[in-house]
């Protein structure tokens, strides 16, 4: 929509102007605090203020979060499976299409995939954080990033595909105005969940023995490598086959069925790039997870199996509306017609608990009346690696706050 690598180019300066200086915040409160972020808050604001209650609200946001993001991770396993099994071997653009549209009004076959997840993820955190957590994730992520290399090295070989690398890399400046500027700053902002705690409780896990801010630019240069990689595999095999990108959840459950189709040794392929995401969204939920079952370990005293347990049951509650949105629970449109329950779920996590999320975070660093600018910094300087510069604190202090602001009410203003 965007001009392809124009769009990337804001893309990644909103990374280097919000994606770092938050996520450092987010780290530094975790480490500095060594509890989950409502814990962490609490230790470290000045006595008789509430600082506290923004994490309670980020708390929440992993709730909301997870509601329908595990129904959409389902949806990730489930294609990896049907693609395995040959399920759309031979299918026309539209039989895949309807394919898509059948799977998602089956209320009951949703709600099996949901809840896979949901078992999968608790059942890792079960095990704890180097047992569990650490172990899955980086076995995860190092399959995750071959397979994805290899879907690359066949994306950019196939005939055709050169128009769409150009596409992607080579920018068009002309198609750049505010809407999508807008798109790259809020881009740059949620690809990392700053603002919900889930980096914050990571923060917690890590020594003093190094800086955050090399820390973050580790976490933004990984994340951005694979997304643009992604983007890779999509756009040049969509221009090969001469098939619309489309948008939303029909470019991975529509568009890349019909390429995979097309190409020699689809199936595999296909098998190899659900089984990536699959991977992908895994670690996502994972690590949201983790958040939530800290909250309830250090909050209410639970140990790690009853706080897994107690967890996924009530998060498998929660996420069946979202997962009934499309089949028994169409009828609920909230946001108007055409719309969603899990519309409505995306919108409280994403428009509105992230900002707040955000915004917390660089009032409560940079402001003597949170936890003040000197004990953030020297929190985030101790340990060897990049610092993280003091003579930043203006831009942080009035510029970012705006930028966070104008990205909810821009949010605000689409959906309404």
């Amino acid at each position: 929509m965007y001009g392809g690598g124009a769009f990337v180019i804001v893309y990644l300066v909103f990374l280097l102007l919000l994606g770092i200086p938050l996520l450092v915040m987010e780290y530094a409160i975790g480490r500095a605090g060594r509890l989950n972020i409502a814990g962490a808050m609490r230790n470290l604001e000045k006595p008789g203020s509430r600082w506290h209650i923004f994490g309670y609200l980020a708390i929440l946001g992993s709730v909301v979060g997870l509601m329908f993001y595990t129904t959409v991770a389902g949806w990730s396993v489930a294609y990896m499976y049907y693609t395995l099994t040959g399920k759309f071997t031979g299918l026309g653009p539209e039989g895949i299409g309807a394919a898509f549209g059948a799977f998602l009004g089956n209320s009951s076959e949703i709600v099996f995939w949901m809840a896979l997840v949901v078992v999968l993820g608790f059942g890792v955190c079960s095990r704890g954080l180097h047992k569990g957590v650490e172990r899955i994730s980086k076995s995860l992520m190092v399959v995750l990033f071959f397979i994805l290399i290899a879907l690359v090295v066949r994306s950019v070989t196939l005939p055709g595909s050169m128009e769409g690398i150009i596409f992607y890399l080579r920018p068009d400046f002309s198609l750049l105005d505010w809407e999508a500027v807008n798109a790259a700053m809020g881009q740059a902002f949620f690809t990392l969940s700053i603002g919900i705690g889930s980096m914050a409780i990571f923060g917690s896990y890590i020594g003093r023995e190094k800086s955050l801010a090399g820390e973050s630019i580790n976490v933004v240069a990984i994340d951005t490598s694979v997304a643009l990689l992604a983007g890779l595999v999509i756009i040049p095999a969509a221009f090969a086959f001469g098939i619309d990108a489309g948008s939303g959840p029909g470019l991975i459950f529509v568009t890349l069925p019909n390429i995979f189709n097309q190409m020699a040794g689809g199936q595999l392929w296909g098998a190899l790039f659900f089984l990536f995401l699959s991977f992908a969204a895994m670690t996502t939920v994972i690590a949201i997870f983790e958040n939530i079952m800290a909250f309830t370990i250090d909050e209410w005293g639970w140990d790690r199996k009853k706080a897994a347990l107690i967890n996924g049951i009530g998060i498998f509650l929660l996420s069946l509306p979202c997962a009934l949105s499309f089949g028994t629970l169409s009828w609920i449109e909230p946001l108007g017609p055409g719309t969603g329950i899990l519309d409505l779920e995306d919108f409280i996590f994403t428009n509105t608990l992230l900002p707040i999320g955000a915004l917390s975070l660089v009032l409560f660093c940079a402001y003597k009346f949170g936890w003040g600018w000197d004990k953030f910094t020297e929190e985030a300087n101790a340990g060897e690696g990049i610092r993280f510069p003091r003579w930043i604190r203006p831009y942080l202090a009035y510029v970012l706050p705006l930028i966070i602001l104008l990205l909810m009410v821009e949010g605000w203003m689409a959906t309404f």
